[in-house]
C-alpha cells in the first residue's frame, strides 16, 4: 500500500447502509482525493474497538455512531471542549503524536439544519430519546437559547415519560425532536408514542432518521400542518465539519 494513503472509516453496529460510507466515497471521487478511502467498521460490541485499530495503523479518522457514540469515550486519550460537555462523541481525530481525540460535530449539523426554520414563536423544544444523539441536540438548543425537555420511556430526574405528553405540552413546546431509532429502516412502521393529533402549523418536527426520507414521525405531524424536516442535511453539515476536523 502506497505510504501517503489515508483511510478514515465509520464505528457503529449494523451500519450496512450508512449514510457515511456512500457519501465520503463519492466526495473523494468528486474532490479527487484519490489518496482517501473510508470504510465501515461494523463490531458487536465496543470492546472490539482496539482491534480496528491495530488492524488498520493506516487510520486518520473516524465517525462513530449508535450505539457507540458515549461508550467510546473511555477508549480515547483526549476529548475537545465541546464533545466532553456534550458527553457523546461521533468524530475521531488522530493526532500527529498518534493520540485518539474524541469531537462533537452532530450538535453543529443540528444547529445548521434547525436554524432556517426558527420563526419567533419557537421557543421551547421537546427532545424525544436520551442517548448520545439527544445529548448534541441539547447542546445545540442551549446555543440557540431555547428551552427543552427530554421524553423517555420511563421519567427520570432529566426526562419526563411519553404519558404526560398532552395537549397541554404542545400549546407550550412548539419543536418536536424525534432522536430515538423508531421509525429507522426497515422498521419503518414505528413512530414514537406522542398524541400526534395536537400538532399545528406552528409547531416543527424534526426528526434526526434520513432513511426512509419521511418517516411517519414526519408523515403524522405534516397531517397537522407541522413544518417537518428529515436529518439527512444535518448529517451533511456533520460531515463536512467532520473532514475539517480530521485535517486539522
Amino acid at each position: 500500500m502506497q505510504q501517503d494513503h489515508k483511510k478514515f472509516g465509520l464505528v457503529g453496529k449494523n451500519i450496512t447502509y450508512s449514510f457515511s460510507k456512500k457519501y465520503f466515497t463519492e466526495k473523494f471521487s468528486k474532490e479527487l482525493f484519490d489518496d482517501c478511502t473510508y470504510e465501515n467498521f461494523d463490531i458487536p460490541t465496543i470492546e472490539e474497538f482496539p482491534n480496528v485499530l491495530k488492524e488498520n495503523p493506516d487510520l486518520k479518522g473516524l465517525n462513530v455512531t449508535i450505539p457507540y457514540k458515549e461508550a467510546i469515550i473511555p477508549f480515547l486519550d483526549t476529548m475537545s471542549d465541546k464533545a466532553f460537555r456534550i458527553g457523546a462523541v461521533n468524530v475521531i481525530r488522530f493526532t500527529k503524536k498518534g493520540n485518539l481525540k474524541g469531537y462533537n460535530s452532530d450538535w453543529y449539523g443540528f444547529k445548521k439544519s434547525l436554524e432556517p426554520l426558527l420563526q419567533p414563536h419557537h421557543k421551547k423544544a421537546l427532545i424525544l430519546g436520551t442517548g448520545g444523539a439527544s445529548k448534541a441536540v441539547a447542546f445545540a438548543l442551549d446555543k440557540l437559547g431555547i428551552f427543552y425537555t427530554f421524553v423517555s420511556r420511563e421519567a427520570t430526574e432529566n426526562a419526563i415519560d411519553y404519558n404526560r405528553v398532552n395537549v397541554t405540552t404542545f400549546d407550550n413546546f412548539q419543536i418536536i425532536i424525534n432522536c430515538t431509532p423508531l421509525g429507522t429502516s426497515p422498521n419503518t412502521k414505528e413512530f414514537p408514542p406522542i398524541p400526534y393529533e395536537f400538532f399545528t402549523e406552528k409547531h416543527i418536527a424534526f426528526d434526526l432518521i434520513y432513511n426512509p426520507e419521511e418517516t411517519q414521525f414526519l408523515k403524522k405531524a405534516k397531517k397537522k400542518g407541522a413544518v417537518t424536516k428529515n436529518g439527512y442535511e444535518m448529517l451533511v453539515f456533520q460531515a463536512e465539519k467532520a473532514w475539517t476536523i480530521w485535517n486539522k
